[in-house]
């Protein structure tokens, strides 16, 4: 399910464009020189992938709990409710109950160091710029770490954000070449899609953890049983 991330990144990219464009728009970027332009924009989309696979690598931790805790393929099914659920819940509801509140001091910092970078032009300061552009709230990256906590697995969790990561890259890069190239209009419609591809990845993370035999999709349900023989401690039986 790891091709989930590159998906999500890939089709929300119109979305990064609204949220993140702004900072893309203004990038301190050395245009004189085709190949420091080259180097700077790397750096800014490095910073971006390593903050993003540093969250994917702590909720990957999380969802190895959870797997270690007995959900195993449960927890595929709940990650890929609670995608769904966080689309169907009208906004208005949810924001009652916003849980990044108390992180609102940290973000502040965050938007402060932001800030301060923007007004610098050095290979540090872009670099920098991603890495704190990747701390930012945002609703689909909110997504990806669902995704993340699923794979049940602390390195799997942090590459499900890199691959997320990459995703965006074409676009964001064409927000710093280009500046605003998309209409206001043309992305409030893809905008209005981008719920659809979110509660397919939910479902396929539904199907993947029902274990109905479906190669590639939904592959046959494994479970873990302690070996009455001592020299296996843990054997692993998969049912047809």
């Amino acid at each position: 399910m790891l091709w989930t991330a590159l998906v999500l990144g890939l089709a929300g990219s119109f979305h990064c464009i609204g949220m993140c464009g702004p900072i893309a728009f203004v990038l301190p970027v050395d245009r004189s020189s085709k190949s420091t332009l080259f180097i700077q924009i790397f750096l800014y989309h490095f910073g971006r992938l390593l903050s993003y696979s540093l969250i994917g690598l702590l909720f990957g931790f999380v969802g190895k709990g959870l797997y270690l805790a007995g959900f195993q393929q449960r927890l595929s099914i709940l990650m890929g409710v609670i995608m769904i659920a966080l689309v169907v819940i009208p906004i208005s509801i949810l924001n009652k109950y916003n849980f990044s509140k108390p992180l609102y001091s940290v973000i502040g910092q965050v938007k402060k160091k932001l800030g301060l970078y923007l007004n610098k032009k050095s290979n540090k300061a872009l670099f920098s710029i991603g890495f704190f552009n990747g701390f930012l709230p945002c609703g689909l990256v909110y997504m990806a770490l669902i995704g993340s906590i699923s794979t049940g697995n602390e390195i799997q969790g942090a590459f499900y954000m890199f691959l997320f990561g990459m995703g965006t890259i074409p676009m964001m890069t064409a927000a710093v070449l280009l500046g605003n190239f998309v209409n206001v209009s043309l992305r409030v419609k893809i905008q209005k899609v981008i719920p659809i591809f979110v509660v397919l990845i939910g479902l396929l993370f539904i199907l993947r953890g029902l274990g109905l035999g479906i190669p590639y999709i939904s592959p046959s349900d494994a479970k873990l049983q302690i070996s009455n023989n001592p020299a296996n401690c843990i054997t692993i039986e998969k049912n047809e």
